[in-house]
């Protein structure tokens, strides 16, 4: 059985999407930009729920759109939608900090998973935009920091997923099983099942993985 996991914006869709056969909800606010962090009532109200329906949610932590580049002040703000994700009781968070020169921002990885305190933690596609010679040392230190999936394009997002094909299966070859690798981007209702085929994989993610 595929797990589809859907990206929604705001607490609007999550009813309907449910109902329409979504298992994993990862709940954003302004998907125009590729998704951050909602406000903490929307956040309160999508966990109950989710919870009531038995639906796991994961909510994206990220203070803005652009790049995965943070300051102090905005780890801070990502530090304490955590704390407040966790006393919600949200299942799991989505979250990504990369260094200027294209690297894994180590140090901000590790407090952000500290913050996290237990909840499981999905590495988004800031993975994509890591430096190409970067992403299997990248992948390694998630592993030993008990990340438990990566969402990947295998790509730019400029690039259809049918293309980005190859890189997802030397990704996924790369993992072993050690971490799960969640294919996104461009994944719809109409080819999710094809392409979970071709890469092998047990779930997908995606804004129009579910017609509802």
């Amino acid at each position: 059985m595929l797990l589809k996991e859907v990206a929604l914006e705001n607490y609007t869709n999550i009813p309907a999407a449910i109902a329409a056969g979504a298992q994993r909800i990862e709940l954003n606010d302004n998907l125009a930009v590729g998704g951050t962090t909602v406000s903490r009532g929307v956040m309160s109200e999508a966990a109950k729920y989710t919870q009531e329906h038995g639906i796991t949610l994961i909510t994206m932590i990220r203070p803005r759109g652009g790049d995965f580049v943070y300051n102090d002040t905005e780890l801070k703000i990502m530090e304490a939608d955590l704390l407040q994700a966790q006393a919600l009781g949200v299942d799991g968070v989505a979250l990504g900090a990369l260094t200027a020169d294209g690297h894994l921002d180590t140090e901000a990885m590790a407090l952000l998973i500290g913050a996290a305190g237990g909840m499981s933690v999905t590495f988004h596609m800031a993975f994509d935009a890591l430096a190409p010679d970067q992403q299997a040392p990248a992948m390694d230190w998630l592993v030993e920091h008990q990340v438990d999936r990566i969402l990947t394009h295998g790509g730019p997002l400029s690039q259809p997923i049918m293309d980005c094909l190859p890189h997802l299966k030397a990704t996924l070859a790369q993992a072993d099983g050690r971490i799960q690798i969640l294919p996104g981007g461009g994944i719809t209702a109409a080819n999710v099942d094809e392409i979970a085929a071709a890469l092998d994989v047990p779930q997908a993610h995606g804004t129009k993985i579910i017609n509802y």
